[in-house]
């Protein structure tokens, strides 16, 4: 990385689009690597208005075509090394073929604004259901003002002038941090793929002020076996969302991070809704701390009703206007996620008597076992505070007597050994019957998406073989 040279992809990004015929509110379908280059194009399409769609370079045929026909964009700009098929079989778009060394010998153009007028069209991960797009429209530089502002706010204004990318950028997480830090003309630095000694030695290179990652990056670098104190030293700001942390790996985290720097937050494709200072976590470990700045949250009943203090209930976060999306194409799911200023995607959770907020998963999630209501995010919070227990995820299974029976499938730290029926006492001591595992399995690694995230979408028959023979 040279000085200048994210500005300058930046600006390469601004030529790309107008050689293409981009226009202001065109939907453009990016299918290109994870590199600077890449950034550069997305950072360039949200300051000139252009509603890029990012999708991985491997992504299925059939999928990418769903999405492409659902977006309905302009162009599509894609690297032909990287994706699997012609991005274009079956629909009449045209294809820009892009790598990287072409994107790099391009010359710059001065973007038409200081600040974004829209953000990409991410579509949701899938984990839970049908993908669907999630779009904030076109706006003027003042919206991109608004938003930087937001982000800078949240965060304590410790984004720092470089900040290193360590997850997919087709994701909104990802790119909205290293965004917040170009448009400050600080510098981004790019892993091209994630693995733990990778990022160590960048960390070491490099020293980034501020980088944003899951808690599965988190529990692969500190299993590096010579990760020193002095690695993290350099962060302003260790941001981590998309999953729940485990408190051993939070505290250890903790340890090793320069202090203050660790921040976890809780938002979704579609917006942001609390985030969690170290001192806020360490006086309410579990949680995911509080409404970030201009924001409200809201915990609802199923009829409507305000819940009660550390009740469970559907998450509500009244947000400011430039918070404001929608679903593409899909108003009646729109008119459901908003209610006057407040928005929800479904999540569960309780709120403290101090507003801190605690997720207890989402509806799809929720297990029924004899009657009673079992939160897979309650179970697996326990199994986590277990010796030896690095990663865990509780989920349902059809069964004769009890309609559903709980299953837990559990990963070892490193050179531990874990014993289902230690664990399984150790839960019942906590637990009412119906919540405890009937079943726990050991294994070496959970189902992801590319991000880290738990794909949580068919973990019965991911594992199927297993429970049921326990």
């Amino acid at each position: 990385m040279t000085a200048g040279s994210t500005q300058a992809a930046i600006a390469r990004g601004v030529t790309l689009l107008h050689r293409i015929g981009a226009a202001p509110g065109d939907r453009v379908v990016v299918q290109l690597g994870q590199d600077l280059t890449t950034f550069g194009v997305l950072a360039a399409a949200c300051l000139e208005g252009v509603v890029t769609v990012p999708l991985p370079a491997d992504l299925p045929a059939a999928e990418r075509r769903e999405i492409v026909l659902d977006a309905d964009p302009s162009a599509i700009v894609a690297d032909p090394t990287l994706v699997r098929r012609d991005p274009a079989a079956d629909v009449d778009v045209p294809v820009h073929a892009t790598e990287p060394a072409t994107l790099g010998a391009l010359p710059g153009t001065d973007p038409s604004a200081a600040w974004p007028r829209t953000r990409p069209m991410a579509y949701t991960s899938g984990t839970t259901g049908r993908r669907k797009g999630v779009y904030v429209g076109v706006h003027d530089p003042d919206w991109g003002r608004a938003v930087h502002a937001d982000e800078l706010a949240a965060f304590d204004r410790r984004h720092g002038d470089h900040h290193l990318v360590v997850s997919p950028l087709y994701h909104s997480g990802p790119l909205r941090f290293a965004l917040v830090t170009a448009l400050t003309g600080g510098e981004v630095t790019v892993l091209p793929s994630f693995d733990a000694a990778g990022w160590r030695a960048t960390l070491r290179a490099q020293r980034p002020d501020s980088v944003f990652c899951v808690p599965t990056h988190l529990h692969r670098l500190l299993a590096l076996p010579d990760l020193e104190r002095g690695d993290l030293a350099s962060l302003q700001l260790l941001a981590h969302a998309g999953a729940p942390c485990p408190e051993p790996l939070k505290r250890r985290v903790l340890d090793v991070a320069p202090e203050g720097s660790v921040w976890e937050f809780y938002g979704s494709t579609e917006g942001q809704f609390t985030v969690c200072p170290p001192q806020v976590w360490r006086a309410a470990p579990g949680s995911v701390g509080r409404a970030r700045a201009g924001s409200r949250i809201e915990v609802r009943r199923e009829d409507g009703a305000v819940a009660a203090e550390h009740e469970v209930g559907t998450v509500w976060c009244h947000a400011p206007g430039h918070a404001r999306f929608r679903y593409w194409r899909d108003p009646a799911r729109t008119a459901a996620a908003w209610d006057g200023d407040a928005f929800t995607v479904g999540d569960l959770g309780a709120l403290d008597g101090g507003g801190r907020l605690r997720l207890a998963g989402r509806p799809g999630d929720l297990v029924i076992s004899g009657g009673v209501n079992v939160y897979p995010a309650r179970v697996e919070r326990l199994l986590l505070t277990e010796e030896g227990v690095a990663e865990a995820v509780v989920f349902g299974v059809p069964d004769e007597e009890w309609g559903q029976r709980v299953v837990a499938a559990v990963v070892p730290w490193p050179g531990a050994t874990l014993d289902p029926g230690r664990l399984c006492g150790a839960l019942a001591a906590q637990l009412r019957r119906a919540e405890v595992p009937r079943t726990i399995i050991v294994v070496d690694e959970l189902p992801r998406t590319a991000t880290g995230k738990v794909r949580r979408v068919g973990l019965a028959e991911a594992f199927d073989g297993t429970w049921d023979t326990t």
